[in-house]
């Protein structure tokens, strides 16, 4: 401080029932006053952001005359005599405001001193450091922007209810610097994605949140009624197969980043809607997907960490820039289950396999589904550093191409990272025919009460009969990337509004 004094903080009443009336009297006197506590705009010159990328270089105990006008939420208020400091943030930083009884007179002064912690002003001044080297602004006239009339969680505590947190993001993102960097991992990741997709010629749709037929999945879906039209509507669960339409309609390299939904359980993975990745081009295969997942991947990590690909999980430092080893599902099974089981095996033979491992299984699975669930129990939760998943059973797959080699598996891989499934991708089925019996498969499965089988689109098999080129597509789940980029274990935390229990 210019003065060689620290000052005290100021603290919000903890009873925010009487501070909150306090600041509603407060708002009423304004009024009287004529003081419009809540103006219609504000023209800022530079953000805070851009004020300290100018400025940041300024010794310390330097004065300026250059003029500024800048905004933000005060965060902090300093009284200390005839000055006050106080720290207002916008969106892309926080920067200290000097204010001067001298400079402001008694009357402004003491008007700056009533503001609140929350309030968002306006303010005209002059670049400055203290002689601590903080740069500020000194104060020359401020305008109240927007009056707050609940109080801030006490900043040495935040908020420290962990669903309050998620219910109130609006307050987590106010006073929780974690919860900002996160999102900003978030926003970069994706920028990064949309920047290299476009870069490789892909163009960016939007496709159908309703449908009349379920598929591109295996889930259970959320059903809505459409009034004017008398149906049910599925909200979708997939993005992939009226993007795939595209790609018969002659889109070549397609992709969307949307909210898919998901009516199933809600755990440190899981999350009713989330948001997908999928990504489909023409005249390519599962090998160009990989390839190409591992592009975007590491985009993304470089955009998101400051250029780093380096992350840490656990006791495992990995360096997402390393090729990604590509192992099949069976010789997984193998290494980390130790036994031989594959999808070609006979049924009875499968299950004497999962008898043996102590796994429970239902009568109608066939040799594939017995496969994957092995893999899914005690393989998948081992695998730490990305790996590509490849070559998955048929029975499990309604809609990636056979395999070239092996007509009981399809040309499919799963990227798991710390035990979680972050992407998933296929060659393509483009074979109307086969395609059609799949689906048939799933609708007796969905007949016979699997609530997660999907029904079949006769419209999509109808798209396919005009003819789908050789396809490669790709899924990623980008919140379960943002987790691995920003270091977080629930997905709650990357999801701005997550799904929560009503409050009571």
């Amino acid at each position: 401080m210019s003065d060689g004094t620290e000052p005290t903080d100021d603290q919000p009443s903890s009873d925010a029932p009487a501070e909150t009336a306090r600041r509603l009297a407060d708002l009423d006197a304004l009024r009287a006053r004529g003081v419009d506590p809540y103006p219609v705009r504000f023209d800022r010159d530079r953000t805070l952001g851009e004020l300290r990328a100018e400025f940041g270089h300024l010794e310390a105990g330097t004065e300026t005359d250059v003029a500024v006008r800048v905004a933000g939420r005060i965060l902090l208020l300093r009284r200390q005599g005839k000055l006050t400091f106080a720290t207002v943030r916008d969106q892309t930083d926080a920067v200290q405001l000097f204010v001067s009884r001298g400079v402001l007179g008694d009357e402004t002064h003491d008007a700056f001193d009533a503001l609140d912690l929350g309030d968002w002003i306006g303010v005209d001044g002059t670049v400055m450091t203290t002689r601590k080297g903080e740069l500020s602004v000194k104060v020359t006239g401020f305008e109240l922007l927007a009056k707050a009339l609940r109080p801030l969680p006490d900043k040495w505590h935040g908020l420290s209810d962990v669903d309050t947190r998620f219910r109130r993001r609006y307050v987590d993102l106010i006073v929780n610097d974690d919860a900002r960097r996160v999102f900003e991992v978030r926003f970069a990741a994706v920028a990064a994605i949309r920047r290299e997709l476009a870069d490789l010629g892909f163009v960016e749709v939007e496709t159908p949140v309703l449908s009349h037929e379920l598929g591109g999945a295996t889930a259970r879906p959320f059903v809505t009624h459409h009034n004017a039209l008398d149906v049910d509507l599925y909200l979708r669960i997939a993005l992939e197969l009226h993007l795939k339409r595209l790609v018969v309609g002659g889109f070549e390299r397609v992709f969307e980043i949307g909210r898919v939904f998901r009516n199933e359980g809600i755990d440190t993975s899981h999350n009713p809607e989330f948001t997908m990745l999928e990504a489909y081009q023409a005249f390519a295969d599962y090998h160009d997907m990989m390839d190409l997942t591992e592009r975007l991947v590491v985009a993304a990590a470089r955009a998101a960490r400051g250029g780093s690909t380096v992350i840490d999980l656990g006791d495992h430092s990995i360096d997402l820039a390393e090729p990604w080893p590509r192992v099949t599902m069976v010789e997984l099974i193998r290494e980390h289950a130790g036994v031989e089981l594959r999808p070609s095996m006979s049924v009875d033979g499968a299950r004497a396999v999962l008898d043996q491992l102590g796994l429970t299984y239902r009568d109608e699975w066939g040799a594939g589904r017995l496969t994957h669930e092995v893999y899914d129990q005690l393989v998948e939760p081992k695998l730490i550093r990305p790996t590509f998943v490849v070559d998955h059973p048929r029975e499990t797959s309604p809609l990636a191409r056979a395999h070239r080699n092996d007509d009981t598996l399809v040309e499919r891989f799963e990227v798991v990272v710390n035990g979680s499934e972050l992407a998933n991708a296929y060659s393509e089925l483009n074979d109307p025919v086969d395609q059609r019996a799949r689906f048939e498969v799933e609708a007796r499965a969905r007949a016979a009460g699997d609530a997660e089988a999907g029904t079949v689109d006769e419209d999509y098999l109808r798209a396919l009969e005009y003819g789908m080129p050789p396809t490669g597509g790709l899924g990623i789940g980008i919140d379960r990337l943002v987790m691995l980029l920003a270091g977080v274990t629930s997905i709650r935390e990357v999801i701005l509004f997550p799904t929560l229990r009503p409050e009571a």
